[in-house]
C-alpha cells in the first residue's frame, strides 16, 4: 500500500492528511514532507491520521522525531485520530501523554496553545 499525504494551510497551521500506510517503507516520505515545512518555517502542524490503515514502530518514529523538531522551534504537532485501532497503539507505547490527539481537524485548529 501507498502513502499519500496532502498538505495545506489553514489558520497559520499547516495540516498534513495521511493516507495509507505509516510503515518501514513509506515512513521516510512522512519524515521527509515535515523535514521540509520546518525547514520552511513552518512549526505548528496537524498530522490527519483518518485515513491511515496501518501504523508501525518506524512510523511513531517520525512522528516523534516530527514533534521534537517542531518543540525545538517552539512549535506543536497535534494528531487527529480517531481510529480505535490506531488509538490503541498511541496507549499501548504511552504516546497519548506525548501527542495532543484530537477528533477533528476543526478541533485541532480551535485548541489553545
Amino acid at each position: 500500500m501507498d502513502l499519500s499525504l496532502d498538505t495545506r494551510e489553514q489558520d497559520e497551521r499547516v495540516i498534513i492528511e495521511i493516507g495509507g500506510e505509516i510503515d518501514v517503507y513509506t515512513a521516510p516520505q512522512l519524515r521527509e514532507r515535515i523535514g521540509d515545512l520546518v525547514d520552511e518555517n513552518h512549526f505548528n502542524l496537524i498530522i490527519d491520521m483518518e485515513r491511515v490503515e496501518f501504523l508501525d514502530s518506524t512510523g511513531l518514529g517520525v512522528l516523534v522525531g516530527g514533534l521534537k523538531r517542531v518543540r525545538g522551534n517552539d512549535g506543536s504537532l497535534r494528531l487527529v485520530c480517531t481510529q480505535e485501532r490506531l488509538l490503541k497503539i498511541l496507549r499501548i507505547t504511552g504516546l497519548t501523554r506525548v501527542f495532543a490527539i484530537f477528533e477533528s481537524v476543526e478541533a485541532a485548529l480551535a485548541a489553545e496553545g
